[in-house]
């Protein structure tokens, strides 16, 4: 009997995944969807408020966060899995720390003098900040998905979400919130008809690495578009002559104009 509940709860949440639908605005320059990672950073510390805010003003369409779980249970924007490439002096794990302990840090002052102070961000700052100015790619390092989506409804921003994270984790989004858009990466193109089969996505994630032409193909074969994380901007010729429907890069502010420079 329990099998066959702990059966029916896996149909269940495969289910609620594949019925998901996105409806995503338009993009805001040239077609193509253009994704800040860890925000436009360039000359700015990386996953900070301040990037966010440069992302938004330079008209991004979504800015990409990455996701990890303090030792009391709170959620912040940051990258690495420990502290030690953000301050100097100081090392250990995000996962080891408590909220008050991250924010008594100065991630900024290795970036500059104009930066002194800056903190690391936690989600509802992030979430405060993007709402109803840019979409988020959020790239799930470590938390809980019931808890993310609590906090995500919240603020109401359950289609301006795109999640990006385990396939496990994508199962549990879908399950818990039909609304929400998972975003699940093949890794491989190999993979990647076994992953439309199982997901049916209406957004896929994918590296460049693991990309072609064919790639884009089938998943606009199958209904759903394709953000590609490019490796350098050489990739932004291949990548939008083959179709793809976003961007992430470190260079938003170049892929913007290069983007515009294309417009009929």
């Amino acid at each position: 009997m329990r099998n066959f509940q702990r059966q029916s709860t896996f149909l269940l949440a495969i289910l609620l995944v594949q019925t998901t639908s996105a409806e995503l605005p338009p993009p805001n320059h040239g077609g193509v969807y253009v994704v800040a990672h860890r925000g436009a950073h360039n000359g700015i510390p990386e996953n900070t408020l301040a990037a966010y805010r440069k992302a938004i003003e330079l008209g991004a369409d979504f800015v990409e966060i990455d996701v990890r779980t303090t030792k009391d249970g709170h959620f912040v924007s940051i990258h690495n899995a420990t502290i030690d490439a953000y301050v100097e002096g100081r090392t250990g794990t995000v996962k080891n720390k408590t909220l008050a302990q991250l924010r008594a840090l100065d991630i900024g002052i290795r970036v500059g003098p104009k930066y002194e102070g800056t903190k690391i961000p936690t989600l509802e700052e992030v979430l405060d900040l993007c709402k109803s100015r840019i979409g988020i790619y959020l790239d799930l390092k470590d938390g809980d998905v019931e808890k993310l989506v609590r906090i995500i409804r919240r603020y109401d921003m359950q289609e301006h979400v795109l999640w990006y994270a385990s396939p496990r984790n994508i199962e549990k989004v879908g399950a818990m919130c039909p609304e929400c858009i998972p975003m699940p990466d093949p890794y491989t193109e190999k993979n990647l008809p076994k992953m439309i089969e199982r997901f049916k996505p209406t957004v896929i994630a994918a590296t460049w690495k693991a990309y072609s032409k064919e790639f884009v193909q089938t998943c606009h074969e199958a209904n759903a578009i394709v953000i590609v994380d490019e490796s350098d901007p050489s990739c932004w010729e291949d990548a939008v002559a083959w179709g793809s429907d976003g961007i992430q890069t470190d260079h938003p502010a170049e892929l913007i104009e290069f983007l515009k420079r294309r417009e009929p």
